[in-house]
């Protein structure tokens, strides 16, 4: 399966009020298992940050993931569908504070 396909296939649900990434996206990315997820998040080991789009923007959404040395960014259109993806790992490293600004 091609790169392009499976970027096509991730979706993040959009409602009115939240938006729901999959583990099975979010993990390899923060490098977990999905599984661990949940957990990871009640702990507050991983944070979030959600911003709404503005202007030539508007309707799309940028959720960032913190976790350890890893910044996890995903692009969203209003429909779910994954416009873009990234991920910056500074290993042992702790995230520099202009990188780390989760507010959950």
């Amino acid at each position: 399966m091609s790169g392009k396909t499976t970027e096509r296939a991730m979706l993040v649900e959009v409602d009115d009020k939240d938006l729901t990434v999959d583990c099975r996206t979010l993990a390899p990315m923060l490098g977990v298992q999905p599984a661990d997820i949940p957990e990871l998040l009640r702990a507050k080991a991983i944070t979030s940050l959600c911003e709404k789009g503005i202007d030539e923007n508007e309707g799309e959404f940028r959720l960032t993931f913190f976790f350890n040395g890893r910044r996890a960014r995903i692009l969203v259109d209003p429909s779910g569908k994954v416009m873009g993806r990234s991920v910056i790992n500074f290993g042992d490293r702790p995230l520099p504070p202009a990188l780390r600004r989760d507010r959950t």
